[in-house]
């Protein structure tokens, strides 16, 4: 069981709304007092004074980051803290999983742009994070690798790894997938180069076509920019007609 004991209010407040909004059996005790007996992990302030029981993971934890804390509780709860791996499904809209050894702990589904920033959030502070993106929709994967610098990143044969869906399940697919992709091993990759082929120019080209107001396409120069993730097809529509 995961105990919460600290003195910190708003440490308390939000580290106990996270574990009821996951359905987490917890219990609560104040700094110092002994601890359950049936306590494995116990989360508290860096101030906090808990009881020493070697038997019982402690879990450090600020207002600031509550879930990564619960997030680490969990992880410890369920077999072990693991290593952090973040698992994308590519595309104009990655699927981004997180998870903590074999514990999926977070998963989103946000536009290209906001991809990157998404992953350098959840691996901030994290000891040795791994990337693992999946191969296809090479344009918008190739832009990811290339924006994670500075984090370890392996790119993933994502043959298979999209499940079917079943009722009820409609756009959970790239966020599904990312999850498999996390638990494959790739290749390690510093950075990925991809010309676009003269279909993936059409199609940034058509798509300019029809976001138009003035029936307006953008030339191949401007849609190779587009391709490597340097303008939207707005703002390549926009270049355009300045020109």
């Amino acid at each position: 069981m995961i105990v919460v004991a600290t003195a910190d209010f708003e440490l308390y407040h939000e580290v106990v709304d996270l574990l009821r909004d996951r359905g987490v059996a917890f219990t609560t005790v104040e700094p110092g007092s002994d601890l359950p007996e049936n306590a494995s992990v116990v989360i508290a302030a860096p101030d906090d004074r808990t009881g020493d029981d070697a038997d019982v993971d402690r879990v450090t934890a600020t207002a600031e980051a509550p879930r990564r804390a619960v997030d680490e509780a969990l992880a410890l709860l369920r077999g072990g803290e693991g290593r952090t791996v973040v698992g994308v499904d590519p595309g104009t809209r990655p699927g981004v999983a997180v998870l903590a050894g074999e514990t999926v702990v977070a998963a989103f589904h946000v536009p290209l742009t906001d991809a990157v920033e998404t992953i350098r959030r959840e691996v901030d502070d994290a000891v040795d994070p791994l990337v693992r993106v999946g191969d296809g929709a090479r344009l918008q994967g190739a832009r990811l690798v290339n924006d994670l610098d500075d984090v370890t990143v392996e790119l993933v044969d994502e043959t298979g790894t999209t499940p079917y869906l079943g009722t009820g399940a409609r756009g959970m697919g790239d966020v599904l997938a990312a999850v498999n992709i996390a638990r494959l091993e790739g290749e390690r990759v510093e950075s990925r180069d991809i010309e676009p082929t003269a279909g993936e120019l059409q199609r940034i080209k058509d798509r300019s076509r029809r976001v138009s107001t003035d029936d307006r396409t953008i030339d191949d120069a401007l849609a190779r920019r587009v391709a490597a993730g340097d303008l939207t097809v707005e703002e390549a529509l926009a270049e355009h007609r300045e020109s």
